[in-house]
This record gives C-alpha cells, structure tokens and sequence, in this order.
C-alpha cells in the first residue's frame, strides 16, 4: 500500500476491525466504497480469495489481484464471471516498477 500511495494512487484499505492504515481511513467491506472500483488488491490466503472475489464482482470492481503466493482457481472462475480482469501470484509494486521504463 504504501508504494500504491507513493506513486499517486489513491488506496482505500479495507479492514473491518482496523480504523486506518498509514493515515489513510478503512472501511468494513467493499460495499462501503461509493465509487467505482478499478482494482481489488488482495493480502489474504488463499482459502479466503473466492468470498473477496464474489463481493468484488458485486462491488463492480475492474480487476481482481491476488498478491504474490496467493493462487486460487476458484477465485479465478468467480472473477472471470463477473467480468473482472484477474491476477494471481504477482506484486502489485513489483510489476509496477517493471512498467516505469527509463527514458
């Protein structure tokens, strides 16, 4: 997250039992977001991932993100329904820096 907020992006951190991240306010779930969702960035394990995947479809997310070391192709399938670009197994900040070529 803090590499996200470095970069410009605006991050809102959903965590039910947390008020805020790096000075940034959460939110209990996704449905409390009132405005478009371009990507669901997620750091949970995988047995977790297909119940964000489906309130993500039902939140209108973009895109689904599953950090490095989470796979789950129930979570997948889910996204893929709802139309949801999908990504599993990847860093966020890692292929981020990998898209900033130099000049």
């Amino acid at each position: 997250m803090r590499y996200l907020l470095a970069q410009g992006y605006r991050v809102i951190p959903v965590r039910p039992l947390v008020k805020e991240v790096l000075g940034v306010p959460c939110v209990a779930s996704l449905a409390e977001i009132g405005e478009p969702i371009d990507l669901v960035d997620v750091f949970r394990r995988a047995e977790f991932c297909p119940a964000v995947a489906e309130e993500a479809g039902t939140a209108g997310a973009k895109a689904l993100w599953l950090q490095l070391g989470i796979v789950s192709t129930e979570a997948r399938a889910i996204a893929e329904r709802a139309g949801m670009d999908y990504v599993e197994d990847e860093c966020t900040a890692i292929v981020h820096r990998g898209m900033r070529q130099p000049m």
